[in-house]
């Protein structure tokens, strides 16, 4: 459950971070790598280019973060200490 929290807060500081700045990669590499026409519809006074790479950027650093701090919790979790056995 908390990774679900990491992946949400990563994902909208990207998306945040990638309005700002919307060269940022692999958002706009992936977007022309799909040969996507451009278009000037806008969604909320957001061109929808600019929506679908910061959501791309989203996607990809928040999997990116929540993947490492997967792996995180998995190393520092203590082993339960096995029983011995009497005989």
């Amino acid at each position: 459950m908390k990774g679900a929290i990491v992946f949400i807060a990563v994902f909208i500081l990207a998306l945040l971070a990638s309005l700002a700045y919307q060269s940022m990669p692999p958002g706009l590499q992936i977007y022309d790598a799909l040969n996507v026409p451009s278009t000037d519809y806008k969604v909320l006074g957001i061109s929808g280019t600019t929506l679908m790479i910061t959501i791309f950027n989203g996607v990809i650093y928040g999997i990116i973060i929540w993947l490492v701090y997967s792996l995180a919790v998995k190393a520092t979790k203590r082993k339960p200490k096995q029983q011995r056995q009497s005989r």
